[in-house]
């Protein structure tokens, strides 16, 4: 049983699926890195009590796709359901996950927070599976540093968990945006660990 003060530290992986590194639909510089580097992670005796990963899952996310897009808020298409880009890098296809959570089906959807096992609406929502689990803390790493990490990340310490980044295993689609990302991230009360 686990002491009441006691931390129970759990890392979210968060989407690191192969649209999102080089040579996918929205590719990001180092997404190919990042992703062996987790799985070395994983494959170590890393001490996690818990480790979970999001995961894109569009089906039909409305204006977040776009003929036109800007990068910003509206995107060419990616992570559909049912294609290989919506797969996890190979890397981690073999990862111990003790559950995924599938976000932004119909919708955009940026923070793993979103998203529910299966991606369904009565699934187990990510702040609840942490929850029932004892989860105290969560280290964030993955893809994109500027995007979901961020969204993750803030999510987490406004749901009370102690969280942390690591600066070491994350890729940014905009790398100049990373330094006001740390900056925004402390505001919130989350840790960069570089």
């Amino acid at each position: 049983m686990t002491e009441p003060n006691a931390v129970t530290r759990a890392l979210i992986v968060v989407d690191v699926q192969v649209d999102f590194c080089e040579g996918g639909a929205l590719g990001v510089e180092g997404g190919n890195d990042v992703a062996r580097r987790i799985a070395d992670l994983l494959g170590s005796d890393h001490g996690y009590s818990h480790v979970v990963a999001t995961r894109d899952h569009h089906i039909d996310p409305g204006p977040h796709f776009s003929d036109e897009p800007d990068y910003v808020d509206r995107w060419p298409p990616h992570c559909v359901v049912g294609t290989p880009g919506q797969q996890f890098h190979p890397a981690l296809l073999r990862a111990p996950f003790d559950a995924v959570f599938d976000k932004g089906s119909y919708e955009a959807a940026y923070s793993g927070f979103e998203g529910t096992i299966g991606g369904e609406p009565e699934g187990d929502t990510l702040a609840q599976w942490l929850g029932r689990h004892g989860v105290t803390a969560v280290d964030v790493c993955g893809i994109a540093t500027d995007y979901c990490v961020r969204a993750t990340a803030t999510d987490a310490a406004r749901e009370g968990f102690d969280t942390r980044v690591l600066g070491t295993l994350i890729a940014a689609v905009h790398p100049a945006n990373v330094p006001g990302v740390v900056t925004e991230l402390a505001e919130e009360r989350v840790e960069w660990v570089a």
